[in-house]
């Protein structure tokens, strides 16, 4: 594939994540809405379609305040580290066999590493802004991530023992069959709690807990600093989902019993797919409470990280066993 062509894609990419990431606003409202039987957005435009438009005015109409306690360079500067970071990751998300930005051999390494560093953008805010409720959000997020970032890592194993590559589109080919998620289901559940703690999702958005620290690590932000935090959060969850999608779901595959896959063009499978699972994401949000730190804690590392170690245990002996 020619450089102008990927270039192309990665552009088309970008402009339909930040798309998204501005659309989420309206579909979580709007769901959340009719899950607890009330309106939601309904003023700005038809069924309220332009209120994420009026949201982005109004926030870059917002003074853009720097506290005088702050440490001023990384105040400003660690809002962009998640919104960067989750957008590298996309660039190895094969979204059907042609449609890709990078084809890289070690792409699911990429991702892990990607996510990895978003950490920093919590950690640094949270200790840059000087403010006791900032710091206890920003250690928090990191103690949370680092915590579920591992069984999410060992949940993989098992996949990428099954299709014996780091290579996204390998991975996806290899559910031609069978999706990975009828054969690793333990895996899948594992990925995708984790991928809520990754996110910062509920149950687990203990780092921006509003009835107990404010907004955690961003209380100090306003203006677009803080927009980045709230579109590296949406970019999170919808990373999370293309991620399950390539994973666990087939990718771009339809169905294999019956087989769809000619029903409709892959890149509609992809979607729906993703889809299913942003609409999880925020069904989540709507019907479960929020964990204590302990209790959260204690799941990663109690709970999450021995199912994971077994996962590989079991999968590897069964690929033994069938060798």
């Amino acid at each position: 594939m020619s450089g102008w062509i990927v270039m192309l894609i990665g552009i088309a990419v970008i402009a339909g994540l930040l798309g998204l990431t501005a659309g989420m606003i309206w579909i979580e409202r709007r769901t959340l809405a009719w899950f607890q039987d009330r309106l939601g957005p309904n003023r700005v435009g038809p069924a309220g379609l332009l209120q994420p438009i009026a949201d982005i005015i109004k926030l870059f109409m917002k003074e853009d305040w720097i506290p005088p306690f702050a440490d001023k360079f990384v105040f400003v500067f660690a809002p962009m580290i998640v919104a960067i970071t989750v957008l590298f990751a996309f660039a190895v998300v094969p979204f059907t066999e042609q449609i890709k930005v990078s084809d890289a051999n070690v792409g699911l390494l990429f991702f892990l590493g990607m996510t990895s560093l978003s950490v920093y953008s919590i950690a640094l805010s949270g200790w840059a802004s000087n403010s006791k409720y900032s710091l206890i959000g920003g250690l928090r997020g990191a103690a949370q991530m680092i915590s579920y970032e591992i069984p999410m890592a060992v949940s993989l194993v098992g996949v990428v023992m099954l299709a014996g590559s780091f290579r996204l589109i390998d991975i996806v080919n290899a559910q031609t069959g069978i999706w990975f998620i009828i054969t690793q289901p333990l895996g899948f559940i594992i990925f995708l709690i984790a991928g809520f703690a990754e996110a910062r999702r509920t149950p687990f958005d203990l780092p921006e807990a509003d009835s107990e620290i404010v907004a955690g690590y961003h209380t100090e932000y306003s203006s677009m600093k803080f927009a980045l935090f709230f579109m590296g959060e949406y970019l999170d969850l919808i990373l999370i989902s293309v991620m399950t999608t390539v994973l666990f779901l087939g990718g771009w595959h339809g169905p294999v019993y019956p087989d769809l896959s000619g029903f409709l063009p892959p890149i509609i499978w992809f979607l729906i797919k993703t889809f299913a699972l942003i609409f999880l994401f925020i069904w989540v949000r709507a019907v479960l409470p929020r964990y204590r730190f302990d209790q959260l804690m204690g799941f990663g590392w109690k709970a999450l990280l021995p199912l994971s170690l077994l996962n590989v245990l079991v999968t590897g002996a069964i690929a033994l066993v069938h060798s």
